[in-house]
């Protein structure tokens, strides 16, 4: 038991700690032990995982973006040295700050722009971006159909000739 004064600060009065806080402190703890009992069976039995079904690529462009002294990048494709397209300044800004932030990783890395990018279509009709020299891999379908259309648009169609967009 505690003591307390009263309003006018005169007599103290006694106080009881009672078993309530004990009581809760104990139920919280139990709260917090079924909390983590439910998480780790639904992980190690895969309750609540949403898991795609593998898919294979249909079409892969493997390219260099190469900084321009415009501020504008040039997109090469690695097989035929042709430009796949150009990212002038102020425009694309998703291709552009993707690719940005990948070279910025390959720069604290401490490596060059020696290896490719890789774009990959799947027979699912999705896209992933793919850094071989850091192993970075960008989902581009997590950004929505109209970011990964930015990227989309650099592969040919299904049985469409390269073109060069500029």
């Amino acid at each position: 038991m505690g003591e307390r004064a009263d309003h006018a600060g005169r007599t103290p009065v006694r106080v009881a700690a009672g078993p309530a806080p004990a009581l809760l402190m104990i139920g919280a703890g139990a709260l917090m032990g079924f909390t983590m009992l439910a998480v780790l069976i639904g992980r190690s039995e895969g309750v609540g995982l949403v898991a795609l079904p593998p898919a294979k690529p249909v079409a892969q462009l493997e390219f260099r973006a190469e900084d321009q002294v415009d501020g504008s990048i040039a997109l090469r494709n690695v097989a035929d040295q042709k430009i796949v397209a150009w990212i002038h300044p102020g425009e694309d800004g998703f291709l552009r700050g993707t690719l940005r932030g990948l070279a910025q990783a390959r720069q604290r890395d401490g490596l060059g722009p020696e290896k490719p990018f890789s774009l990959t279509r799947y027979d699912d009709g999705r896209l992933a971006l793919a850094d071989e020299a850091t192993g970075r891999r960008v989902p581009l379908e997590a950004f929505g159909p109209t970011n990964a259309g930015a990227f989309a648009r650099l592969m040919p169609a299904a049985g469409a000739p390269a073109t060069e967009t500029r």
